[in-house]
Order: C-alpha cells, then structure tokens, then sequence
C-alpha cells in the first residue's frame, strides 16, 4: 500500500482477471432494404400480375403424367425386376436361361467364371434398363431435378451484373452524368433514399431524357447537389404513415391478393401475386359486395394509399372519397382534408361547390347533375340554374352562397329584387342580358312543374347548421377545386356518416361530375388522376356513364364501390359494367348481382368429358379369381370406362358461382388501356 494509500484510507483497485474468449465480433451493419428492392427482378407478366419477385411458371404439358403415376410405375417396374431376378438366381429358369452362357464360355475354369460374371450382369443391366422403359424412371428423375433446376436458375436471375447494377444507375451514368449516378448510388448505400424517392428520381429521369440534351443536364446538376432529395413533392413527404399493403413503385403496382390455385384460373397465374396499376385503373374499377366484404380495406384502402405513394413520385394526383368513419389512410397521408358536415370542423379546407370554374354554362352543368342527375331532369336543371348563376356573377362577380342561390330560385321577391336593381345600375351589355336571363327564368317560374322548386328543395339539403359556412364562394374560407388534379396533390373528403344521407349522395354525386369534367378539361395529361369513392350508391347516371368513358382517353381513372347493383337504376347497370373496365364481384354478392357480371364476362368453350362405368363380366375361373382379387384391393367391382368428350360453351362464371364465392375472395377481371385483357379469375383477397 502506498502513502497515499495510507493518507486516504482507500484500498488499490482491483485488477480485472484477463478474458480467456475473444469479445465477439460487431455484427456487420445491415444493408438499407431499398438496394434489395431496387435489384429485385421484375419481369415481364401477363396483365394484373404482381411483377416484384414473379417467377413465371412453366407451361403446363397436357400430355404430362401426374406424379403419383410416375411413382407407382417406377416401384411396380422396379418389384417387377427384382421378382425376374430372384426367379433367375434361384435357378427357377433352367436350363433354358444358362444355355447361351454354356454355348460360349470358354472351356479353362478361369475364363468360364469370368463369362459367367459377365452373362449375369447383362442380365441384371438388360432388367434394369428393361424396368426403367417400362416404369419412365427418366421421367420421374426430370420431374424431381426440375425443381431444383428452375430454384437455382431463379437465383442466378437473382445476382446482379456489376454492369447492370440499378444501384449504380447505368442509365443516368450512361447519359454523360456519372456525378449525379454517383450520388444517388451513395445515398442509396447510406440509407438516405426510399422507395418513393427512387421512384420520383426515375420519373424525373425519364421525363429529362424525353425532353432533350437540355434536360438532362439541369437533371444531372440537381441529383448532383440534391442527391435523392432532388425534385421534393411540395409537402416534402417522402412517404405515408402506416402503409396497408405491399407497393411497387417502380412498377406502380399495388398488391391487393392472391390468384387462386384452382381449375378455372390459367396455369400460369396460379399462385401468382394480383396487383392494380394506373395501366389497369386508367379503364376504372367498379367493385360490387356488401359490408364486410373487404371493399374498403382491401381494394380502397391500398388503391388509395399507392395513388398517395405515386403523387409524393411526381406521378399522380388522387381525390379519395368516402364516410368519415371510412378507412382511406390516415390524414397524414393527404395534403387537404375536407371534412363536410362535421361539427366543430369549421375551420379546415372547404369544397368549390362551382369546380373552380367561372364559367357560369359549365357551373350550371355540374351543379345540376350534383343535385339532380338521378332524377334524370339534368338539362332543365342546368337552364334554371344557368339563368340564375349569370346574372349574380354579372352583379357580385361571384357565383352565390347556398342560401344565397336557395332564395333566387325559390323567387323571394327581396332577393330577386335587389339583384334586379344591382343589374339595372350597370347600364352596360352585360347588365342588360343578366336582366334578360331573369325574364327568362320569371317565365319559367310561373309554369306548373318548374324544376326550380326541386332545385330549392335539394339545395335544401345543403342550408341546414351542419354545413353552415360551407361552400363559400366569398374568399372566405380556404376552397378546394378539383381542377388541382394537374399537380401531385393529395385530397381526401369525408362526407357526413349519419343523419345526413341524402346530402352525402348529393355531394357525391356533384364530386364525381367535377372529377370527370376538370380531368378531361386537363392541358396537362402527364399526372395520372384518380378518384376513389367508396360507396357510389345513387351516384351513377347516364351523365356520369358518359363522363366515366372520357377518362380512358385523359390518363384519369375511377375506383367505384357498392353494396349492390340494386343501387344503380336498372336500365344504366349493364352501362355501368361495360363503361368500366375492371370489374370485381366480392364474396356475398347475390345472383341477381351476378347475373349481370356473368352476362358481361359471357361464355367459353370447354372440353366436357362423360365418363360412363360399365361393370365386366368374368369368363373363366382365372378371369374371376383376378376380379375377385382386383375388388379385394380397390373395394370396388371391375368395370370399364367409356369416355366421351364435347366442345361445350359454358359461361365463365355463372351467377351462381359468384353467389358461392367464400369470404375473402372476389372474381376480378381487368383490361388495359391499350385494349389488353385478362378473363375474370378467383383472387384471395386475404
């Protein structure tokens, strides 16, 4: 002990004992998952298969024996032979099987048992190869390699080239911007880029190469100082909170099932992932089952979290309507949410009941089938409300609030006599043919069945306190349009879940006439637009049809949902499945629902065998005893089968069938907007 040791009373440290293992080495640092996705094959599939990771299946050989055939052929071949064998060693075939051995064996002892060696080797070689021709023992050895042979071709698919690496983006380093493939490829190794960011780097590739040598160049000095931060989406999001489902954003697909391993699904889709894509929904969906089916969270949840997904890409702007209580992605996940008819939710974003237009004959129009167009009185609406709507533009340069447009149609001598004296005191063209517009309209009123009235009385439907400070064309409030589908926004609406049904279809149906009035009206196509309503009950009339069939040619699309087809005036259903072009019948669906499916997915021809049992009639003692020994073994009398096949025409799915379909299931047929089509298939949805 040390002085100082003694100074302070404290004892020396201890020594540590020395370890007799090594410490354990650190774990290497796992590698950032969006490496792994970007060099994950994805090859070319027939429409709607999941592309990510796919591995086609081989063709199916009609003439290809099962494998419970092959085996069995093999063991009896292989008992047969060894049964030959036996009976030829125990001598049970001499003289007669030694002959041609004592014709040419020599005559010394030495070269006789060399002989013989070899005469029975011959034997055992000629049963062997004999056994294998009979009982396909090469057949069953291909069947049981093949497998093996196709998983290790897989993974060497798998491999990337150094050449080809997509992490080092040869296409941008091929371009003359190695700086820019740089960056990119360290971020990706450093984990400071997403899926989505590699998804909108690529958009913003393709577009910059598409658009000339100028191009490339402002793309190449932005990725190089940016790196995968270059060209932000205006939220500065670089993904959703709580992703539902498995997305792919360099294919822009979204998985929504399984196709199922069963008889009427094609061979090669058997088990193969189901995925949708602006390709597919380009046609518009309609999906058709009642609650508790899976529509919502199984088809509207993840089409409208990819539509967000691609819109943080650059790619798309999605509009996703529904019930408050509905599941569409948290309201992290939208840029404007437009909650209507809530109380206590005044001071968020407001819904342009006009669509942002100014024109006062395009705001009748949509107005008028909002309100309306299940009545099918569309066009006198639109008169009425076109006489209305121009002269208060003309006077306030506005359209009107609610209550302001419910008293000039319901003609209140106060307001139609102050916007006449607001009109007078113009004195100027545009004053005199607004006051012209008022005669015209005050004719109109005086008529028996003026469609007026009903206006007012559906507007009504809108003046009530839960939407109080609504659909203010003043300035007042922050007003969404629609015609904001020509950037990468992300809306989501909710509509009134209780006490207020009659508005909720209202607002819904105006939603869907603005969506397909502003895409179609769209300069600027390149953005992929798409509405998802969910429950488009009372939404569909023969103007929404005709808009719906003007989206395939916009790059815009639909997804519609309903309980039943009931919903839908019955002269308009089988207009509404052949204006879409992907069509899904959900698990509970009714035969009156199916009839119309089935008569849209019409017939095909099938080969329909009859096989007919006759029993045999044993002649002989040795023919009985084989029966007898033949039903001993399989518990059944002898019989033969005649077989008869028929080219018959059978519907694809019947209604019945899809009355049948278990829960979590959906027959779902696409078509692609170059005209591609696939039949309807059986798809777990789980």
């Amino acid at each position: 002990m040390t002085a100082a040791d003694e100074t302070h009373g404290t004892p020396p440290p201890a020594v540590p004992p020395r370890p007799t293992v090594p410490p354990p080495a650190a774990a290497p640092p796992a590698e950032p998952a969006v490496l792994g996705w970007l060099r994950t094959p994805r090859p070319d599939a027939d429409l709607g298969v999941w592309r990510y990771g796919y591995r086609p299946r081989a063709d199916l050989d009609p003439d290809r024996p099962p494998m419970r055939r092959l085996v069995g052929g093999a063991l009896l071949s292989a008992l047969g032979a060894w049964m030959l064998w036996s009976f030829f060693w125990a001598g049970y075939f001499n003289p007669y099987a030694l002959w041609p051995l004592d014709a040419m064996a020599p005559d010394d002892q030495e070269g006789f048992v060399v002989a013989t060696y070899i005469y029975y080797a011959l034997i055992a070689g000629g049963l062997v190869v004999g056994a294998a021709r009979l009982g396909h023992w090469p057949a069953l050895v291909r069947r049981i390699v093949e497998p093996l042979r196709e998983s290790a071709r897989a993974q060497a698919q798998a491999a990337p080239r150094p050449a080809a690496d997509p992490v080092q983006w040869p296409e941008v380093r091929a371009a003359g911007a190695p700086e820019a493939a740089d960056r990119l490829a360290a971020d990706a190794r450093a984990g400071r880029m997403t899926d989505v960011d590699a998804a909108r780097i690529t958009h913003a590739w393709n577009t910059a190469r598409a658009s000339g040598t100028a191009a490339v160049q402002q793309f190449a000095a932005a990725v190089s100082q940016a790196g995968a931060s270059a060209y932000p989406h205006p939220s500065g999001a670089h993904d959703v909170p709580q992703r539902a489902t498995a997305h792919d954003l360099l294919t822009r697909q979204v998985r929504i099932g399984t196709a199922a391993d069963q008889e009427r699904t094609p061979h090669r889709r058997r088990g193969a992932g189901v995925a949708l894509s602006p390709a597919l929904l380009g046609t518009s969906l309609l999906a058709v089952g009642p609650s508790g089916s899976g529509k919502t969270r199984r088809v509207v949840r993840p089409v409208a979290e990819s539509m967000c997904l691609q819109a943080l890409a650059g790619q798309a702007a999605v509009v996703a309507v529904g019930s408050a209580s509905a599941d569409r992605g948290p309201a992290d996940a939208y840029d404007v949410v437009v909650r209507l008819g809530r109380d206590g939710q005044k001071d968020g974003a407001d819904l342009d009941l006009y669509g942002g237009t100014t024109d006062p004959d395009e705001a009748a129009s949509i107005l008028a089938e909002g309100l309306v167009g299940d009545l099918g009185q569309t066009q006198r609406a639109t008169a009425a409300l076109r006489q209305t709507l121009d002269p208060f533009r003309v006077a306030h340069d506005r359209f009107p609030t609610v209550p302001e447009l419910r008293e000039l149609l319901d003609g209140d001598p106060e307001a139609t006599g102050a916007l006449r004296t607001t009109l007078k005191a113009r004195e100027d063209a545009a004053g005199r043919a607004a006051l012209r517009e008022m005669d015209g309209r005050a004719r109109q009123a005086e008529r028996s069945g003026d469609v007026a009235e009903l206006l007012a009385d559906r507007l009504g439907l809108l003046d009530r306190p839960a939407f109080a400070g609504r659909f203010d064309p003043t300035g007042r409030t922050r007003q969404v349009s629609l015609r904001a589908i020509d950037r990468p926004l992300r809306v989501r609406i909710d509509l009134p879940d209780r006490g207020h049904t009659e508005a909720s279809r209202i607002l819904a149906r105006l939603i869907l006439a603005q969506f397909t009035e502003c895409a179609t009206a769209r300069t600027d196509r390149s953005l992929f637009a798409c509405l998802v309503l969910d429950d488009a009950a009372h939404t569909i009339t023969a103007e929404s049809l005709r808009g719906l069939q003007r989206l395939r040619s916009a790059n815009a699309g639909a997804v519609l949902t309903l309980r039943s087809l009931e919903d839908v005036p019955e002269a308009l259903r089988s207009g509404l499945l052949g204006a879409v072009g992907c069509r899904m019948a959900l698990s509970g669906v009714t035969t009156w629902d199916g009839a119309p499916f089935a008569d849209t997915w019409g017939k095909e021809w099938v080969e329909s065998r009859d096989v007919t049992d006759r029993q045999i009639v044993a002649e002989g003692a040795g023919q009985k005893a084989s029966h007898l020994a033949r039903q001993l073994i399989t518990g059944k009398p002898v019989t033969a089968q005649a077989v008869t096949v028929r080219h018959v025409e059978r519907e694809r799915w019947s209604a019945s069938d899809l009355a049948s379909i278990q829960a979590g299931h959906a027959v779902l047929s696409v078509l692609s907007v170059t005209g591609e089509s696939a039949p309807p298939i059986l798809v777990t949805l789980r």
